[in-house]
């Protein structure tokens, strides 16, 4: 008898053991504030100032003494006694009397509240208010937005352009972030080809390639590109050494599955170890996962490299890059938060049978609300990630019947 084979593991299990294996780094570099987009915050910044530095006024109009304005009928007659703009503070405002003020300007001390321009007219020196103000209207009151000693970003936040924004506003000019992670990518298959070059007779152009590097650039990878490597044992096992040496993590496409050209498996097993391959999912059954031994040399984490292999169709590429390699490259990163948001949206179609294994569907958003399924979910059908908004994460065995709600991932969240 034939020993059965042990079952495959789980989508789920399989992103846990990556992120059991992820290892946050510890080293922080300093990197200028307008120069920390994508990187990833290595200590919580504290802010030194409040913001608003003092009260000022959200509107062009006029500061007033709300009191002033109570006590008298409508319309409202005050003479105006200074004119403030932002930058330039004023005096304090006498009694009885208004001051012609500008968005961000310093509301002058004795005055409590603003009234909008549209609520005035002028008439010589005077204006003439229409409308009462209540005490503090119109007013942005200090540190309503951030008082001094407040964490305004927590360690581990992976920095987007309104983070940079509100750490200038505090006046950080550098920020405290961890290093980029270094990862080398290759390519397997003798068929493989690049645009621009006339196509053999069985080759096609590899779309991995720039699926890849575009999915690296996203997260502030330093990608190092060894191009394609031929079906061949020995050079797969030389690309991964030379790969290794140079990087974190090294990341493969194609060749992982179980042809007699399939070589990634046993040059990682030769150069190292796989401690998981092939997983219950479609998508992107052949994913491995392991470390490639390298010299002392090489620097990086510890003396091996991380390894993933990815298949080499490319929507199983794109799906398994961003619902297990994108999650481990953050946590390699330090970021504190990497599950994707997701959503429960209602299926506008049929999926009579659901498959054996964990489903991660194309779907787009329609114009009424829910979710239309591309034709055809092949895993060859690249069209299908330019065509949707995003992936159904479909479990294993589950019909979706028309009204159904389904666990909507947006590519928004992924990418």
């Amino acid at each position: 008898m034939m020993d059965a084979r042990p079952p495959l593991l789980t989508a789920a299990q399989a992103l846990n053991l990556l992120l059991e294996a992820a290892r946050a780094p510890t080293v922080a570099q300093t990197a200028p504030t307008l120069e920390a987009n994508g990187r990833v915050l290595a200590a919580d910044q504290h802010s030194q100032i409040d913001v608003p530095g003092r009260d000022n006024s959200q509107m062009d109009g006029y500061a007033v003494r709300a009191a002033d304005c109570a006590a008298m009928g409508l319309p409202i007659r005050l003479p105006v006694s200074q004119r403030i703009q932002a930058g330039r503070p004023g005096t304090a405002l006498a009694p009885g009397s208004a001051a012609r003020i500008f968005t961000g300007a310093l509301i002058p001390d004795g005055a409590d509240a603003v009234v909008m321009q549209e609520a005035c007219t002028v008439d010589g020196d005077h204006v003439v208010i229409s409308e009462a103000p209540a005490p503090g209207a119109w007013i942005r009151r200090r540190g309503e937005d951030i008082r001094s000693g407040s964490v305004i970003l927590p360690a581990g936040t992976r920095l987007r352009p309104q983070h940079l924004g509100l750490a200038a506003s505090v006046g950080l000019a550098q920020l405290p972030v961890r290093p980029r992670l270094r990862v080398g990518v290759f390519f397997t298959g003798d068929e493989l080809a690049m645009p621009g070059e006339a196509l053999k007779p069985g080759a096609i152009y590899n779309s991995n390639r720039f699926l890849l590097r575009g999915l690296l650039e996203n997260l502030g990878c330093d990608i190092v590109d060894y191009g394609i490597v031929p079906d061949n044992l020995g050079e797969t096992r030389a690309m991964l050494r030379r790969a290794a040496a140079a990087g974190d993590l090294v990341i493969t496409c194609g060749g992982v599955s179980v042809g007699e050209e399939d070589h990634v498996k046993p040059a990682v097993e030769a150069e190292g170890r796989l401690t998981m391959w092939q997983i219950a999912m479609k998508p992107g059954k052949p994913l491995a996962f392991g470390m490639v031994r390298r010299d002392a040399e090489g620097g990086g984490i510890g003396g091996e490299a991380f390894f993933i292999g990815l298949p080499g169709n490319p929507v199983s590429t794109f799906v398994t890059f961003l619902i297990f390699v994108r999650p481990f490259i953050l946590r390699l990163q330090g970021v504190a938060d990497i599950a994707p948001k997701t959503y429960g949206m209602r299926a506008d179609f049929d999926l009579p049978k659901g498959d054996r294994r964990n489903e991660f569907l194309r779907a787009r958003i329609n114009a009424e609300g829910g979710l239309d399924l591309f034709p055809n979910q092949g895993s060859g059908v690249l069209t299908s990630t330019v065509w949707g908004d995003g992936l159904i994460d479909n479990p294993p065995g589950h019909a979706i019947a028309r009204g159904d709600s389904v666990c909507f991932m947006p590519f928004s969240e992924l990418l």
